[in-house]
């Protein structure tokens, strides 16, 4: 297959001085994600050796004990974290938004599978470019530590999410979540937030350890008591954050 051409995006990216290029200027990883943590001729270095991905919806990015070659941030989208079992059995682990880095460092493997959740748009770059300026780097390391650690964080909150909350609050948790990542400022502000469910209904019972039936049931119960709207099965709209968060727990 011939290799593409470039498109604007990807020239935006290559820089032709140390400064900042125009796309990482206005890019949330810039400012929100680990590129925050370079100074304009770092970035601009790191941009060099970058290039732009859309993936589509389904496509595999990581396999579980996949050889890595590269590291990214997530641009737009949702990306999925699975974990394979020698069976063959697969959980979903965790879901990434932008502006997360995708990849685990020091690792010449992978320990989860990844694939997008919906179509997603990463900015993708060597591994080798990302450790050595790591070495290099220490407040680089010091953002993807703090990153990791959140991470953390939010895996032990749902850890008690599963382990220890109704099915109602496990529906309500599930699309607060989504919320405060896909619109993070209506949620915030306890506005009505719009978004389409990034998993299917099958994927949400399996990350959530319920049945097809029970996250059904849960999405009618909050529809009918107007905490949230349901159309084409896939697209919802929470009415009010604040009894939506209630639902949950919180």
């Amino acid at each position: 297959m011939p290799a593409s051409r470039p498109n604007d995006d990807e020239r935006a990216l290559r820089p032709q001085s140390d400064s900042p290029p125009a796309l990482c200027t206005a890019c949330e990883a810039r400012h929100r994600g680990v590129c925050g943590a370079l100074d304009g001729e770092q970035l601009a270095e790191l941009a060099r050796a970058s290039h732009l991905q859309v993936i589509e919806e389904g496509a595999e990015l990581i396999g579980d004990a996949e050889r890595v070659e590269s590291y990214s941030n997530v641009l737009s989208g949702v990306v999925k974290l699975t974990k394979t079992l020698p069976d063959g059995r697969q959980q979903i682990v965790g879901l990434q938004f932008a502006p997360d880095f995708l990849g685990r460092p020091f690792r010449e493997e992978s320990t989860i599978g990844a694939s997008a959740a919906t179509t997603v748009s990463l900015c993708s770059f060597p591994k080798s470019t990302v450790e050595r300026m790591m070495r290099e780097q220490p407040q680089l390391e010091n953002r993807l530590l703090r990153q990791a650690l959140d991470e953390l964080d939010d895996a032990r909150e749902w850890m008690v999410t599963l382990g220890r909350k109704t099915a109602a609050e496990k529906i309500a948790s599930f699309l607060l979540m989504i919320a405060r990542n896909i619109a993070p400022r209506a949620a915030g502000a306890g506005e009505t937030a719009s978004f389409d469910l990034p998993l299917t209904r099958s994927d949400i019972a399996d990350f959530l350890g319920l049945t097809i039936e029970t996250v059904s049931r849960q999405l009618t119960k909050l529809r009918i008591d107007g905490i949230i709207r349901i159309e084409n099965n896939r697209r919802i709209t929470i009415e009010n954050v604040v009894r939506l968060a209630g639902r949950a727990g919180d």
